[in-house]
Formats: structure tokens, sequence, C-alpha cells
């Protein structure tokens, strides 16, 4: 019996006792490797000492104080040393508790924005189909998971969405990455034009599409023509790495990559490791200015924004990242994850599509590899694989609707900065066996 509302009301969950490293206990005395650390947050695993001693001295000084009243020393080092990494034109941090609040205080920055500014008339916000970017209202809304949108629709602003670039579903044969590049960011100056290019607020994007599509990066200079066409219309860019960054992809921002910098940057998951609840939002220093000139606020905020125990351990996450060089080893453990992934996988038919950056890598099955027809979703294939690998101690993020919001099935892998080769081939080898039985089972 449990008074919790669970996410899944059906169904009995482990119940998690303990964790090291890689590895999480359940009461059963059961160890499962994090091979997605959750929900790709956990980037330095679990019980690690120099961030528990951290979150401790902090209790000890400053458990809380509110923002409208202080500030504390441990978040004004926070926001400096991200900062400090930032790309070059972000100079400003504004704290909240997770991704979802990330992307809806990113929402309203950049509406606010313009309203400083004297262009109150902008009011669209364009994103991308089959995109993630939370589950507050607003953040819903502009994402395009389908499945997530549909019984809240009614509730739902307004918002516009083009196609992803997607290279296994939307390349054309025989078109080059370049031409697949240049057609797909084209969609956003024709919404753009379509909407009226004095009406748009944002665009919104994951520079690596995290749960919904299963770790998809873009193609060519597709987001370099992205930032051209918001520069060349006044539209502000900003980019989701809630999951795909702090070091998720092997640079420290995602979009490092990509040879860009956004007007506004959400981050979460990966900054305090799961370790503390705790998002933020980095701002170029022309939306600061614009608040700064105008009415000299942000007209938003939370109970728990710039909490000083969350920002101490996320000060203690990002610390030991850099002590430990541990991008080196994202860098080093990605390409020998995507190694293994191929030498296992590369021969099942099912297995349309292995892609991604860093340790942030995705699988896509398919019932038929030349036509690409997915699975049937009666069959729920990634429920089945989910179970097949926390069986064999495995915990990975399967899910489905990967297509349209209904077809479709896809598995990604998130494990910790810290994992070894040993790590890495024991989560490729107990993944090849759970997708077997899971198959087989069909």
């Amino acid at each position: 019996m449990t008074h919790i509302l669970h996410r899944q009301i059906r169904g009995r969950l482990p119940v998690a006792v303990g964790g090291k490293g890689v590895e999480l206990f359940d009461a059963d005395g059961r160890a499962y490797i994090d091979a997605s650390g959750g929900a790709a947050v956990s980037c330095l695993g679990h019980g690690h000492p120099d961030v528990i001693a951290a979150i401790h001295a902090q209790v000890d000084k400053l458990a809380y104080a509110h923002t409208s009243f202080f500030t504390s020393a441990v978040t004004e080092a926070l926001a400096d040393r991200l900062v400090q990494e930032a790309p070059e034109g972000l100079d400003h941090v504004y704290f909240v508790s997770g991704g979802s609040e990330a992307v809806e205080a990113a929402l309203k920055m950049a509406r606010q924005y313009f309203v400083e500014k004297g262009e109150p008339q902008r009011r669209h916000i364009i994103a991308r189909q089959q995109s993630y970017h939370g589950n507050t209202l607003g953040a819903l809304a502009t994402g395009g998971n389908a499945w997530r949108r549909a019984q809240f629709q009614p509730l739902l602003i307004e918002t516009h969405h083009i196609d992803p670039c997607y290279a296994y579903r939307y390349q054309r044969t025989g078109e080059s990455d370049a031409e697949f590049a240049a057609r797909a960011a084209q969609q956003l100056e024709d919404k753009i034009l379509e909407l009226g290019a004095d009406q748009v607020i944002a665009f919104v994007a994951e520079p690596v599409v995290g749960a919904t599509l299963g770790a998809v990066p873009s193609v060519g200079d597709y987001f370099k023509r992205i930032r051209a066409i918001c520069d060349k219309y006044g539209v502000l860019l900003i980019l989701d790495e809630v999951m795909c960054g702090m070091g998720r992809t092997g640079t420290l921002h995602a979009c490092t990559q990509d040879g860009i910098v956004p007007d506004l940057m959400t981050i979460a998951k990966g900054l305090g490791g799961g370790y503390q609840p705790i998002g933020a939002v980095l701002l170029g220093h022309h939306i600061f200015a614009a608040f700064e000139q105008g009415s000299g606020f942000f007209q938003h905020g939370h109970t728990y924004l710039g909490h000083p125990v969350a920002a101490a351990a996320s000060l203690a996450v990002q610390d030991v990242i850099k002590r430990d060089r541990l991008l080196d080893n994202v860098q080093a453990m990605g390409t020998r994850l995507a190694s293994r992934l191929r030498e296992r996988f590369g021969n099942n038919t099912h297995i349309g599509d292995i892609r991604g950056r860093g340790l942030f890598m995705g699988l896509e099955l398919v019932a038929d590899p030349i036509t690409k027809v997915p699975f049937s979703p009666e069959l729920k294939l990634n429920g089945r694989i989910k179970a097949e690998a926390m069986k064999r101690g495995l915990c990975c993020y399967p899910g489905g609707g990967t297509i349209d919001g209904r077809q479709g099935d896809h598995i990604l892998l998130a494990p910790p900065f810290i994992s070894t080769p040993e790590v890495i081939d024991a989560i490729v080898e107990r993944l090849g066996d759970a997708v077997d039985a899971a198959l087989g089972a069909v």
C-alpha cells in the first residue's frame, strides 16, 4: 500500500535504498547500473563524498534565505562560475529548481524583453515537433511532444512548430547534410514570415533532442543557419540544454559543438547531478540590459530559487567535473559507447539508427530496416525493454511515440561521467540481452 500518487499507478516499483558510483541498490539487495542517470541527471553517479560534504557544510552555515530579502555567498559563487564558463555574451544567471521552471522563466524573459524594448506586439513562440521542454503549462505548450500535450491542449497557449532536424526520418535519399540542414532551417524563416516578421518572440530548440526523440543531434550547419535567421528578424534564440548540456555531450555546453551562442540558455539536470533540485537560465547581456534600463526587475519568481544548499551541491559537482577532467572522460567513453553499440547492434535488423554525442546516445527500433516502419504501439516495446533491462540490473531510458507522439520506439542512454571502459561494456552487454529478450517476446 502506498499513499504516493506515482507516475504509474499500476504495478510495483522497487524501493531504492542506496547508491554508490554508477550503481543504485534496492531494498531486495539488487544492484543496477544507472545507465541513464535517471533522466540524464546523475552525471557524477551516486554518493560522491565531495558533494555530500559540500551539502553538509552549507546546511551547517545557512539552509535557506528568501531571495526577495537576501542573496548568499554560495549562490553568487555558482553564478560567477557559470558565467565564467558560459559561451561569450551570456553574463547573468537566473536560478530555479529544475528544467521545466527554467524553460518557463526563459519564455517569460523573452516576452518581457520585447515589452521593455517597446515591441509588445511580439507574441509568437516557435519550436519543433517531437521536442520536449518540460511539463509546466508554458513549457508543455512550447514542446512538440504530442502525447504529453494531448489531454492538456485546451489549457495550452498557442505555439507553432516546424519539423525537427531529424536526419534518420527526414533526410531525403541522396540529400547531403548541408542540403538537408538548409532545407530544415528554411522552415523557421518560412514560419516567421507566415506569422509576421515583427510578431515572433523566440525560437526554442534542444541542440541534441533528448527524451522525445532519443539523442538526435543536428547535421551540417543547421544551427548556424538558425542563428542567422533569428538575427535577421530580431527573434530570440532559446536553447534548451536541460538534458543535453553541462557536459553530457562532451563539452560543457552542447551548443559549443554547433558554433553558436543563444540569447537564452536553460540548464538543469547535470548542473546539480541530482544531489539537489536546481536549474538555471543563462541570459545574454542585451536581455539583462533591457530589464536594467527599463522596469528594473524581472516579473517572475519562485520560493526556492537561488537555494543555498542546491547552489552548494551544484558548485561541488562542477568543481569535481573540472578537477577530475571528466569532460575528457565523457569524450573518451562516448567514443567507446558509440563503438560498442555499433558492434553489438550493427547487425540487428530491428535497430534502425544509432545516434548521439558523447555520453548521450540513442537507438531507434524498427520493424523493418528498409521501410523504417516502426513496431505497433500496442506492443509497448519500449516498456518491455525497460522491464527486461531492470531484470538484468540495468536502468536505461526507453521511450515511445518517437515518430509522431504515438508510433516509434527508442532507447536513451546517458551514463555517469565517471564511467569506465568496464562499465560501458557491461551497459552494452546487458542492454543487448534485454533488447533480444524483448524482441523475442513480440
